[in-house]
């Protein structure tokens, strides 16, 4: 194993971007790619080298880096569903005895709640020379673990400008 070089630049400024992405989703164990729309806000923040930080704001979904082949992703997804069933008893469930977080139009979602546990509620991903640093297959999913509902992603691209 060798060890790089390391590039170093004095008096970088730091340049910080925030955008949210408004998804809609379809249902449960819907895998969206983010990757161009994060390409291109990255490429539009003018960040050359730093990173790029991706994070759902919900609990009941996730971001993760995979690689988008539709055979793997229903392995995913069968893996998801064999670790926390929709249909298993939770006690997040029982509404006769929960009482916090509670809201007008509650449904059933423990299994959304213990899939997320298995799952990352962001990731951060390196900018370099302007491009954002994924290997041939990886591509930047927002992966529903719910309901179809309106979802929101906040994205903060940090680092020294052009």
């Amino acid at each position: 194993m060798t060890i790089p070089a390391v590039t170093e630049k004095a008096n970088a400024t730091l340049k910080v971007c925030h955008e949210l992405i408004s998804l809609e989703t379809e249902g449960c164990l819907q895998f969206i790619d983010l990757t161009d729309l994060l390409r291109e806000l990255v490429r539009r923040s003018g960040i050359r080298n730093g990173l790029v930080n991706i994070q759902t704001r919900h609990t009941t979904s996730a971001i993760m880096i995979n690689e988008n082949e539709p055979l793997l992703i229903q392995d995913l997804k069968r893996t998801l569903q064999a670790l926390a069933p929709h249909d298993a008893a939770y006690q997040h469930d029982d509404f006769e005895i929960r009482t916090a977080n509670m809201c007008p139009d509650e449904t059933k979602n423990g299994h959304s709640h213990c899939k997320a546990m298995f799952l990352k509620a962001s990731e951060a991903v390196n900018i370099v020379e302007g491009a954002v640093q994924l290997g041939p297959w990886q591509r930047i999913f927002f992966l529903e673990l719910d309901r179809a509902r309106r979802r929101t992603v906040s994205v903060v691209v940090m680092g020294q400008p052009e």
